[in-house]
């Protein structure tokens, strides 16, 4: 079966887009579109996370073909050690590395008490397990069929049992009644877990999206006619957004319905173009770049969480952190936005020269 360069590029942007949004010099100091929503709304760093899960789907449609001749026992086994170990990567990940500085300097142990449960790598473990069982038992018009019960249901939970702010949305309900307060993310300022419980359910259906639009491009290929109702879906999945969010707000923090009809419709016509400007094009744009990332992407987005965790651990001088006093030696001079946004390049860049030292070497990492 003819793999598609456009999904792998697809994957790749996804990556890189991924490790700028998450390691600016400064937070305070960064451009707005890199920055999420504070709430409703949306911004484009709001489209990395769903393109993720959307290429998880895209990866689906390939999968798929390999299911035919193996038993459900043998593909269930696979399918769910992986959820597991996606899982356990990305728990420990914000455990890790299970100490904490004081306020008098001194290290302190993290318990087990205090580390949150859930988070980006767990969500798409999940999104993973629940979409693969799906993708197998179900056929396309019911895979449509059920994105659509949950999307309406997800938007009939939220609308029944609370409303759609902070602090009184039930998806921050079900979590603290069954993860507890010690075990959510605090960034917001109280209990709240952007990838939690409940909120997982509709994200679901980004990897969905994924994997229909990836079977429909693999299966025959694709010419014009194909990549022109390609894009007529996207368009028409926007208006549909632009409609739902009137009434249900686009909210990337508790993945309304209207946010994934939306994100999905956005890939879609990302991907459009992609596949235009590749297989099109009488000279294709050179997208080499983004493949690097797009052929190792969980390791490299491991990479450079775990280097951005251990900057911001190792102290200099006592106080500042290696991650503070590298952006302030060496970016802070160029400018307080530029300067925070030229350091997430190098070290978006550090990780991509990591991740082409693996593809020369033909290494691929693969849970």
């Amino acid at each position: 079966m003819k793999r598609f360069k456009a999904l792998d590029v697809f994957r790749g942007l996804t990556i890189c887009l991924m490790i700028i949004v998450n390691t600016p010099g400064d937070w305070d100091m960064t451009f707005s579109p890199l920055l999420h929503a504070k709430w409703h709304g949306f911004t484009p760093t709001d489209l990395v996370f769903p393109s993720f899960l959307f290429a998880v789907g895209n990866a689906f449609a390939f999968v798929k073909t390999k299911w035919a001749d193996k038993p459900l026992s043998d593909i269930f086994k696979k399918i769910a050690k992986r959820t597991l170990i996606i899982f356990l990567l990305g728990y420990t990940m914000y455990w890790i590395p299970f100490f904490s500085w004081t306020e008098t300097g001194d290290l302190a142990a993290v318990p087990f008490s205090e580390t949150r449960i859930l988070g980006v790598l767990q969500r798409i473990a999940l999104c993973y397990f629940i979409g693969a069982i799906m993708i197998y038992f179900l056929t396309n018009r019911q895979l449509i069929i059920a994105s659509a019960v949950i999307l309406l249901g997800y938007w009939g939970l939220l609308s029944a049992f609370g409303d759609y702010t902070l602090e009184g949305n039930f998806v921050r309900t079900i979590d603290r009644m069954l993860l507890g307060d010690s075990h959510l993310y605090m960034g917001n300022g109280i209990p709240f877990d952007p990838e939690g419980l409940l909120s997982t359910l509709p994200s679901i259906c980004n990897v969905l999206g994924g994997y229909l639009v990836g079977k429909y491009i693999i299966d025959k290929g694709i010419d014009y006619e194909k990549l022109a109702k390609m894009l007529l879906v996207g368009a028409g999945l926007l208006v549909v957004a632009y409609l739902w969010d009137l009434t249900f707000p686009v909210n990337k923090k508790l993945w309304t319905s209207s946010f994934v009809v939306l994100t999905v419709g956005l890939d879609i016509v990302v991907l459009s173009v992609l596949i235009y400007t590749i297989e099109f094009l009488k000279r294709p744009i050179n997208y080499n770049f983004f493949e690097i990332f797009g052929k190792n992407p969980l390791f490299i987005y491991l990479l450079s969480e775990y280097l951005a965790i251990g900057m911001n651990f190792i102290r200099v001088d006592g106080e500042q952190t290696l991650y503070q006093y590298c952006y302030e030696k060496g970016f802070s001079w160029i400018g307080p936005y530029f300067g925070s946004f030229a350091f997430a390049l190098v070290f978006m860049l550090f990780c991509w020269s990591i991740g082409l030292w693996l593809d020369r070497k033909k290494i691929y990492i693969k849970v």
